[in-house]
Formats: structure tokens, sequence, C-alpha cells
């Protein structure tokens, strides 16, 4: 039985430009912190579950969306479903979690949350997102990791 799309017609956007690299990008004397457009370009090609398409073309993701505090070692991530009752939430949670667990200095705690308002079941998933033993009994699944693999892969 195959299962069909929680939103079988989303609402494309265009994807916005690439941060141009600049000479002090490159300098390796200047302190370069992290900032929301780096966090940004890390989760914006993550691709959604159900669709051939990148959280950042279907506005799952913003970069007004995302705070870091480099003084703190935090990074903050609200995501933003395509549907109110998207069965795929945790797991576009648990996307954009591993991809900057993976990608960000060990230094950075990261929150990934549901922007408020934007559904169903948000408390459910933000607390879900939220629990490191369940996210890490989460990334114990094979067929989960497998998943997500495939979702963070570039393209």
């Amino acid at each position: 039985m195959t299962k069909v799309a929680d939103n079988v017609n989303p609402h494309i956007y265009e994807k916005g430009s690439e941060r141009e690299i600049t000479s002090t990008d490159l300098d390796e004397d200047v302190v370069d912190e992290i900032d929301e457009r780096e966090v940004f370009d890390l989760i914006r090609n993550i691709n959604d579950p159900e669709h051939p398409l990148s959280l950042e073309e279907l506005r799952v993701i913003e970069e007004s969306n995302i705070r870091v505090d480099n003084k703190e070692n935090t990074v903050y991530v609200n995501f933003t479903p395509t549907i109110p009752h998207c069965s795929m939430a945790t797991l576009i949670g648990l996307s954009i979690r591993v991809q900057l667990l993976r990608a960000l200095p060990s230094r950075f705690k990261v929150t990934v949350r549901v922007t408020e308002g934007t559904h169903a079941s948000e408390h459910a998933v933000n607390k879900q997102l939220a629990d490191k033993e369940r996210v890490a009994a989460a990334l114990e699944n094979n067929n989960l990791v497998q998943i997500i693999n495939q979702c963070v892969a570039t393209q």
C-alpha cells in the first residue's frame, strides 16, 4: 500500500541566492562567528520527505526563523510545516537537527521547534524534538536514519 502525501500540491517558492564568499571569509586571521545565514545555508537544501523539493523551496525554513548566539553557544531553528496536519513534521525536525549536529561545532546546543501556531500537534512535536532520549532512540533506528540521510543528502 502506497502512502499518499499529506500535501499533494504544495506551493513552491523560488530559492534565494547563495551567500557570496568574500575575501574576509577566506582570511584565516579573521574570527568568523557562525551566523544565521550560515545555519540557513546548512539546512536550506534538506529534502522534504514527501516531495522532491528542498525545505527552502517549500518555505518550511527561512533565515528569519533562525537565531544564533555565539556567546551562549546556542542555535534555535523554527520550521513551518506546509500544512497544519503534516505527518512528517517530526521527521523534518529530526532531519534539521541531525544536519546541524553533524555540521556545527559540538559546542553548540541546537534547538529545533515547529513555529508557534503552524501545526495542529506542535506541542507534541516540539516535546519529541526536545527530548534527548527520544532523539537518541530515533537515531538508533536504522530505517529512520536511512530516511534522514536521504533528506540531508546534498543534491
